[in-house]
């Protein structure tokens, strides 16, 4: 059985752990603070962590990725990674309005204050990391952005003079380090250096060193673009020569692995747990399954070799030596002669055994019974319509085709199958295209599965039904992708809703419908117009096939409410609708989604008002009538006062301005807020 070792140090880092645990607490704070809070959204400067499936897991529960503070509003959550930020983000940050969480890992903390006191005491700072690396980028605006950068000897070359400070990237390897202050002292360099690479990056490197000179193949678990796993894959290729770096279990080649009896796995400081333990358990159980086959086959090897006979149920090949009326003598090349009697061949009526067989001619049968001390093996040519099936399980192992199965039984490892009369092992990790805890759910089920391996000599049949799933769901999306176009408008389902939008199966691929595109007026959830399990008509904004992304919209179906405006408002009319906000100056009245009107404040009643709160209130409906509709800069002008065909005239106050005035000068806000 192959041995699994997991690296002491792998996995979330403490800075990295402490970041998510930030990240959760604040989602959780926000969705128990009630509707009011909820509408602020929660940000993340760049990714949290160099891990796709966290970031996705995240965006699920409404955590978004900003590159700039002009995507953000006063109050929304803008939460800093451990690579950490530089002094301006901060100062740009309260300028902003936003809510900072601060989750810079307290070792980057440790350096952007050896960075600013260098820099105040008019040293020049030495980076030694990647210049774009975020945490680089953050450290140097600590330093106002003066640093200079280097990452190997060539450019340590180019540093001539003193009274350099130098610091690292706390993921560098310190033999990179090593190297550079090498060729400092070489060339005379003034320098004063702080070792601030990570203890945790130490230990994690320096165990995965370790382990790669103990086993025969090492598999690194992390993102292609996390700078520490790649660190990590580079020296277990250094010191073993069997090294694989993958991000999640679809990337394990297990055909390859399960060849080593010694396997080391380490991971990334961005690596999530659950991702670790699937892996190693994927290992682990084809390890067992490899392991189990083969003590069974060297056990069964052994018998064979001692006792030199065939088990009941093996196909066997042998000649003839004598024939007689009733049976014929078959040499198997063992201690023990086969008897294959008369009853167990079908003859046709008038034929003799004689008739069909020859001396010395080579036949194959199925071994009935193994004979005791006195007897033969008991062999049968009646049950050779097996055969075909094991040629059949040959034939589609070799060319890649499917065949239907039944489950019949559950076993620890997985599940045993029939396929006709010949029964085959699926195991666990092969019975789904998820993780299964147990076998027992399938019992009684047919589906097709593929053959991973079919000995007809040993009778061993191995099944894969996950293979299958995979084809399916490949053909299925490529099929699906290639039917759909940017500006179709097809039927969806809606699946899950997130605070940004709602996520729609399209057939097998899910698309987004963000938040704003789902209606011309504002939302502050998806669930105000959507419902789950509910079937729309969406348009296809985008497609990106590249990454499976789809971007769709829901107010496209139906027209720009300013496009027909015409259509539906004209000046005179008398118009119901929902007050929506309430200024200084009037109402906003949303007359339906998208399309606003505003009722000056010396519209409202007959008689003069400070605020139009006190006639008016958010929610309520009123019955407004039309006096303007201002197309070219999309305005509606309404008024309360002239909604009733008693009233004639509007009743003329001097002090007020006209409506129109009004609007001019309150043109910027209304125009944003309508």
């Amino acid at each position: 059985m192959a041995e699994i070792i997991r690296s002491e140090h792998s996995g979330f880092c403490f800075g990295v752990k402490r970041a998510m645990e930030k990240t959760q607490s604040k989602v959780f704070e926000q969705k128990s603070a009630g509707k009011e809070r909820s509408s602020k959204r929660i940000y993340t400067f760049g990714p949290l962590i160099h891990n796709k499936i966290v970031i996705d897991d995240l965006a699920e529960q409404g955590v978004e990725i900003i590159d700039s503070l002009r995507d953000t509003k006063p109050g929304d959550t803008v939460i800093v990674r451990s690579h950490g930020e530089s002094a301006e983000f901060y100062q740009l940050a309260k300028a902003a309005e936003v809510e900072i969480v601060d989750a810079t890992c307290p070792f980057v903390e440790r350096i952007h204050k050896l960075a600013a006191d260098a820099g105040r005491q008019g040293k020049q700072v030495v980076i030694v990391g990647n210049k774009n690396h975020p945490e680089v980028i953050g450290i140097n605006g600590w330093c106002s952005n003066t640093a200079i950068i280097i990452n190997s000897q060539e450019e340590a070359e180019k540093i001539q003079g003193s009274n350099f400070f130098v610091l690292c990237q706390t993921t560098l390897r310190k033999e990179t380090l090593d190297e550079i202050l090498s060729v400092f002292d070489k060339n005379e360099v003034g320098y004063e250096v702080v070792n601030t690479i990570c203890n945790a990056t130490k230990e994690r490197q320096d165990s995965c060193m370790e382990l790669s000179r103990q086993v025969e193949a090492m598999v690194v678990i992390g993102d292609k673009k996390s700078s520490n796993s790649k660190k990590l894959f580079e020296i277990a290729k250094k010191y073993c020569k069997n090294a694989y770096f993958i991000e999640n279990i679809s990337d394990l080649p297990l055909h390859e692995v399960q060849k080593y009896y010694k396997i080391g796995v380490a991971a990334g400081a961005s690596t999530p747990e659950p991702v670790i333990k699937e892996v190693i358990a994927n290992m682990s159980e084809r390890a067992l399954e490899a392991n189990e086959k083969n003590l069974m086959e060297d056990f069964m090897d052994e018998i064979d070799a001692s006792l030199k006979l065939p088990r009941a149920g093996e196909i066997v090949e042998g000649k003839i030596h004598m024939i007689t009326d009733n049976e014929v003598i078959v040499n198997l090349g063992c201690k023990k002669d086969g008897i294959l009697p008369k009853t167990e061949i079908s003859l046709k009526e008038g034929d003799s055994l004689k008739d069909l067989f020859k001396e010395d001619d080579v036949i194959t049968a199925k071994v009935i019974k193994t004979g005791d001390d006195d007897g033969g093996i008991l062999l049968s040519m009646n049950s050779l319509e097996v055969l075909k099936h094991w040629d059949e399980l040959a034939a589609a192992s070799e060319n890649h085709e499917s065949v239907n199965v039944k489950v019949v039984r559950a076993i620890n490892s997985g599940a045993i199958a029939s396929y006709k009369d010949v029964d085959g092992f699926i195991p666990m990790s092969q019975l789904a295209n998820k993780y299964v805890e147990n076998a027992q759910e399938f019992i009684g089920q047919e589906f097709e599965v593929k053959v991973i391996r079919a000995d007809k000599k040993k009778q061993r049949v191995i099944f894969s039904r996950k293979s299958v799933l995979r084809e399916e769901r490949k053909k299925l999306v490529e099929e699906r992708w290639s039917s759909l176009q940017v500006g179709d408008v097809v039927a969806g389902k809606v699946m899950r809703f997130a605070e940004f939008g709602a996520f729609i199966d399209l057939g097998g691929i899910d698309g987004l419908l963000h938040i704003s595109e789902i209606s011309w007026g504002k939302l502050r959830h998806p669930s105000e117009v959507l419902t789950l399990g509910e079937i729309v008509n969406v348009k296809i904004l985008s497609m990106n096939e590249e990454t499976g992304k789809i971007s769709l919209g829901l107010k496209q179906i139906t027209p720009e409410p300013w496009s027909i405006i015409d259509e539906k408002f004209v000046v005179g009319d008398v118009v119901t609708g929902k007050v929506v906000q309430l200024k200084e100056y009037g109402a906003f009245v949303e007359l339906e989604p998208g399309l606003d009107g505003l009722v000056h404040i010396s519209e409202i009643v007959d008689r003069r008002i400070e605020e139009p709160s006190e006639v008016l209130k958010i929610g309520q409906v009123v019955n407004a009538k039309i006096i303007g509709v201002d197309k070219e800069r999309k305005r509606i002008s309404l008024s309360l006062k002239e909604n009733s065909e008693e009233v004639a005239e509007p009743t003329e106050v001097s002090e007020e301005p006209a409506v129109e005035e009004a609007a001019e000068e309150v043109a910027p806000t209304t125009t944003e807020e309508a």
